[in-house]
């Protein structure tokens, strides 16, 4: 049971870390049609996302933005010894909505409300891998009261907690048995966790120089945020009779601390014209906080330890942003997003590796105050051949480490839609 348990919990935690299994930013139209770029960029309310430094720059005294996006990720699972193929497609909505006011010329305030992590993942029921993860739908709400304060006309900092609210639903097999040693009504014995209200608290902080009028230089640190959750429901379904009274089978609560890592990103923006600015940021995610998950059970007491030994890495980001007319403005941008994931420790709750993104979008302004802004992203991840080597079979009590693994192939497309205003 305590296995059986902990593993679910690794799902949990991954898949906050990684929206579902994929580690899409999409925080702002403008910004991500910019390979979103945005620590040094000051566009609109998205900057508070970005950098909240930003706020104190922007020329207006109210700033809002609100938009959202499709996210479609498509995942391709085959191993050819076994001759074993399965997929999921998968649909989020991932949105935000930003807000500042100027208060003077010095002091600007304003609260951010997104969804960065909010996705589902949803595998074929009773599927090879299913003894690891059969389906998960997590939501997660961010909420960010935000100042800024500007120092003279070259230099601004600004910051504020971060308030993250979700609940999770995961569903996995109890053991990796396809035989009709675990089933009931020819259905396998399946266990659901589920946890509502989990929630933590946080920061960001950064800071904005302007050195000349043409470059603008960004940095921004958001902090770790500890997810914990305390007393969530673990429901067994499908238990052959012969089972039910076996005390592993009988449902419970667990609690167990979910590490989100810090982040810190770099960059700098350059006006090579009036129309013209080009922008580049450098983020580093610090994963290597998270070496293992220790599950505590209640009741008994017992701590379970899980190895993940993710690795910090790094995203390259580049963006564009061309302003045609008056009324268009133009954006293209591309990143590099490498994974934390080493060998031996890739499991299909989290199927993520190398990727890159391709991004652009507009902005049609229909007013001087009311502006439309889309993007698209098409996110693709190297094709690879990879296991997860950590798995015990919590019912055999042989501790095998049992390795799951095969080729996967993901894609991701993202169309967007926001609308930005300003007086």
């Amino acid at each position: 049971m305590r296995k059986l348990l902990s593993l679910t919990l690794l799902a949990l935690a991954g898949t906050s870390a990684f929206a579902g299994g994929y580690r899409v930013s999409l925080q702002g139209q403008k910004q991500l049609a910019m390979g979103h770029t945005g620590v040094a960029v000051v566009n609109s309310a998205e900057v508070m996302f970005f950098n909240p430094a930003g706020m104190a720059f922007l020329e207006d005294k109210f700033n809002a933005s609100v938009g959202g996006s499709a996210l479609f990720a498509k995942t391709k699972f085959q191993n050819s010894t076994y001759n074993w193929q399965n997929s999921t497609e998968n649909v989020g909505t991932p949105a935000y909505v930003y807000a500042s006011y100027k208060v003077n010329k010095w002091l600007s305030a304003g609260i951010a409300v997104y969804t960065p992590y909010g996705s589902k993942v949803e595998w074929d029921k009773d599927w090879q891998g299913s003894h690891l993860v059969n389906n998960i739908d997590l939501k997660a709400f961010y909420v960010q009261p935000t100042i800024s304060l500007r120092v003279g006309d070259e230099f601004s900092i600004g910051g504020g907690p971060i308030y993250v609210s979700g609940s999770v639903e995961f569903n996995k097999n109890v053991n990796r048995d396809l035989t009709d040693n675990f089933q009931a009504d020819g259905n396998r014995t399946d266990v659901t966790i589920e946890e509502k209200g989990i929630s933590a608290w946080g920061y960001t902080a950064g800071f904005m120089f302007n050195p000349c009028k043409e470059i603008r230089l960004g940095v921004n640190y958001r902090s770790e945020i500890m997810m914990k959750a305390r007393g969530g429901d673990a429901t067994f379904h499908d238990v052959p009779a012969a089972l039910q009274s076996n005390p592993s089978f009988k449902n419970t609560t667990f609690g167990a601390n979910l590490p989100l890592p810090a982040e810190l990103t770099a960059g700098l923006s350059v006006n090579l014209t009036k129309k013209w600015m080009v922008a580049f940021d450098v983020n580093r995610t610090m994963w290597s906080s998270y070496e293992s998950l220790n599950v505590v059970f209640d009741g008994s007491g017992n701590t379970s330890v899980n190895p993940r030994n993710y690795k910090d890495s790094n995203t390259f980001r580049f963006g564009t942003q061309y302003k045609a007319t008056d009324k268009f403005v133009f954006r293209a941008g591309w990143y590099k997003d490498h994974s934390p994931v080493q060998p031996g420790y890739f499991a299909p709750e989290t199927p993520r590796n190398d990727s890159m993104g391709f991004t652009g979008g507009l902005t049609y302004q229909i007013t001087k105050k009311l502006g439309v802004d889309a993007s698209f992203l098409y996110l693709h991840f190297d094709e690879i051949d990879a296991s997860y080597d950590h798995y015990d079979d919590p019912l055999d009590g042989t501790n095998n480490q049992l390795s799951f693994g095969g080729t996967y192939k993901n894609v991701v497309f993202s169309p967007g839609i926001g609308l930005t205003y300003s007086f």
